[in-house]
């Protein structure tokens, strides 16, 4: 059985930073030799975020995209920045390319459409990525596979999330159960007998926390919760959370989600108009942070609760993400798994109750020793199934033989890969 060595890079929707981890996969054995993370700086945060934006709002195509002066650059800049903390990886660790096999390259989400909610908001689906593998691998002298989304997305499936194959890996060693993944966009996948059962996007978790503190406060995030800490839970605006992505949230699995269901600047709209101005009043900010918080845990529980009846829930719950880190909305999870947390929306009472009387005993939440590349790893062990030529064993494939992704070599060909093939308007 083939021996890997696999760079895989993680650059998601909150732009924090770009994560790397360079993985040797052995058979059945993942280990991770070493990893490596560039943050981003607040000004590339304010381009990729406001080109997220504009891509949107303007539902732009591939072909509008592309004549872009402004995405063309920030197209540039992204992959010339992923290709720089690629070498310095290297250089910081004296590892030698020769030896690296290939580099697992996701892209940025710019913009996603799947079947789930195409079928609610009429628009046919799509995905758009940006991220040229071409480049990349010019640019670092790796071969890069990538574009693992748009095989799914043109033969009708969701497209995200892929982490439940991984996971299914990694239960290997942390045993079967639930695997919940605290990003900007929280998902989870059941693992049962070293397969995966089913896998979806619960909603925002990081989403709304670190775009408020950015807006106000100009820091990454709340480390340790401690602006949420000092403020008091706004009921009245949990119920506006909820209600603002409703058609979301309530939508059955599986599903995969996008910033763009969760609505952020209009939700902070309404709490500007309604409330006194949070850059001048200190209460305000902690009060609307500590709401988010819980509102990252409750929507996270929530989900748990759709989990489909045929589906055991084992008590093992895996938890990895930075988002989890964050105590307040870990504790907020915590609680509405017992169906008993004070702040649970009456809409909700019955849901959570028969959450909780659903464990065969009670939930058992613990971190992954591997949880803090989980993300950057998925995409080493999918290129790895490119390279293997392997369908990639998702649930909603049902056993359908499809291979995820296109692999680039160095030099080998023209720089054209700017965007996923599956980028919106690909069905012209």
């Amino acid at each position: 059985m083939a021996k890997w060595r696999i760079i895989g890079i993680m650059t998601g929707n909150s732009m924090d930073a770009i994560d790397m981890v360079l993985s040797e996969f052995d058979g059945e054995k993942i280990r991770d030799i070493c990893n490596y993370s560039e943050p981003y700086s607040s000004t590339q945060k304010e381009m990729m975020n406001g080109l997220r934006r504009r891509v949107c709002e303007n539902k732009m195509t591939a072909a509008k995209l592309l004549k872009d002066a402004l995405f063309m650059n920030a197209h540039w800049q992204y992959v010339e920045g992923v290709a720089n903390a690629v070498n310095k990886m290297c250089e910081k660790f004296g590892l030698q390319k020769k030896q690296i096999d290939a580099i697992g390259f996701h892209g940025k989400t710019l913009d996603h459409n799947p079947p789930s909610m195409a079928a609610y908001n009429g628009e046919p689906p799509f995905t758009t990525q940006m991220g040229s593998a071409q480049l990349l691998a010019n640019l670092t002298g790796i071969p890069v596979v990538g574009d693992f989304r748009s095989a799914l997305l043109m033969n009708g499936y969701e497209g995200a999330p892929l982490a439940g194959p991984h996971n299914a890996h990694i239960a290997k060693t942390e045993g079967d159960g639930c695997y919940f993944n605290a990003g900007n966009t929280s998902n989870l996948a059941w693992i049962k007998d070293g397969a995966t059962q089913i896998c979806w996007d619960a909603g925002p978790f990081n989403e709304y926390v670190d775009s408020w503190i950015r807006l106000y406060k100009n820091e990454a995030m709340d480390t340790d919760g401690a602006y949420g800490k000092k403020g008091r839970l706004m009921p009245d605006l949990l119920q506006k959370l909820f209600d603002v992505g409703r058609a979301y949230y309530e939508l059955l699995p599986p599903k995969s989600g996008d910033p763009a269901y969760y609505h952020t600047n209009e939700i902070f709209a309404q709490i500007c108009a309604e409330y006194s101005n949070p850059q001048t009043d200190e209460r305000l900010f902690c009060n609307v942070m500590r709401t988010l918080e819980i509102f990252a845990g409750y929507i996270a529980a929530y989900a748990l609760g759709q989990t489909p009846k045929h589906i055991e829930l084992t008590p093992n719950i895996v938890l990895f993400g930075g988002g989890w880190h964050n105590p307040v909305a870990l504790k907020a999870f915590k609680e509405c798994l017992s169906g008993k947390a004070a702040f649970i929306l009456p809409e909700h009472q019955a849901h959570f109750a028969t959450l909780a009387a659903r464990w065969p005993q009670r939930p058992n939440v613990k971190y992954s020793d591997l949880g803090a590349f989980m993300e950057a790893r998925l995409f080493a062990d999918l290129a790895r199934y490119y390279l293997e030529q392997k369908s990639w064993p998702l649930p909603e494939l049902q056993g359908k033989q499809l291979i995820l992704g296109n692999a680039r070599f160095p030099f080998a060909g023209q720089v054209d890969d700017f965007l996923s093939q599956a980028a919106r308007g690909w069905q012209k």
